[in-house]
């Protein structure tokens, strides 16, 4: 039986290795050199494409495709467009999360996977409608510090599961890497 090959995450998410495990992908972690902060557009689609994009081609040139790479981003935008990225320190976040609270929000994540061989794109989006969060349990979620590093500090799968009204789209997709769509393209580095 041939071994699976394994995989460069080229990202320091422990949500997105989170789901590679849960899925059985054999993977390493390692991040490219890149600064997103550099991204000029206020359209979260481009933004995430232009983020995954940019990780991709920083991690082809530090780590080469000797190992297949996959590189993801993942933006929140609010009801009216806004771009949501990650909370700059705690009133950021208080901020950020009290325009998601009653809203219905898009999470919208974008992969890039390449080898040698394969490259695959995804844009995918879910969309959360959410019940107004609590005052205090949302000053305990800051509290704790759970929303650094997230997506508009949003948990869909910890603090902000409690109140979705209605989903619309993959988990894994709200959690940065949709997985389900990229499990066949990694099948085919073993055919």
């Amino acid at each position: 039986m041939k071994k699976k090959e394994q995989i460069c995450l080229c990202s320091s998410s422990p949500s997105r290795a989170l789901l590679l495990e849960k899925f059985g992908v054999d993977f390493i972690q390692k991040s490219p050199d890149f600064d997103e902060d550099l991204i000029a557009t206020n359209e979260a689609k481009n933004f995430v494409y232009t983020a995954s994009k940019g990780k991709l081609e920083a991690g082809v040139k530090e780590f080469g495709l000797d190992t297949p790479l996959l590189c993801a981003d993942t933006v929140i935008a609010a009801s009216d467009g806004t771009i949501l990225r990650k909370a700059k320190d705690i009133d950021d976040a208080r901020r950020i999360l009290k325009i998601q609270s009653g809203s219905t929000i898009a999470i919208i994540s974008s992969v890039h996977f390449r080898s040698k061989k394969l490259l695959f794109t995804d844009i995918s989006a879910t969309y959360y409608q959410f019940a107004p969060f609590d005052e205090n349990e949302l000053e305990s979620y800051l509290q704790s510090g759970l929303w650094e590093g997230k997506a508009g500090g949003c948990m869909v799968e910890g603090f902000c599961r409690k109140y979705i009204r209605s989903v619309k789209g993959l988990e894994s997709t709200a959690m940065g890497l949709q997985v389900e769509k990229l499990l066949p393209w990694i099948g085919e580095l073993n055919v």
